[in-house]
């Protein structure tokens, strides 16, 4: 265990970090599970804007790699872009 107040103070504020990081990443899967589940178009766009974003920040404070982040839009820009040909 730390000794140093210092060394003891980034013990706490790890812990901070590591729930709000555990929190947006799990808030993040949830609304990609929500947009593949989707079949209308319109509220696909709305929600593919939002996923996306919340992909970009995660990948901006190192939560998940920047390819990831990437490779997930691209995979749900593909999903929802196939929504409008399936309606048609």
């Amino acid at each position: 265990m730390a000794n140093h107040k210092s060394a003891l103070k980034r013990v706490r504020a790890n812990e901070k970090k590591r729930l709000l990081n555990r929190f947006q990443h799990k808030t993040t899967r949830t609304m990609i599970k929500k947009l593949r589940l989707t079949t209308d178009q319109a509220v696909a766009v709305d929600l593919y804007k939002t996923v996306s974003s919340m992909l970009d920040k995660l990948a901006k404070r190192n939560i998940i790699h920047k390819n990831k982040a990437a490779n997930n839009k691209s995979k749900l820009a593909k999903f929802v872009n196939g929504l409008s040909v399936a309606a048609a």
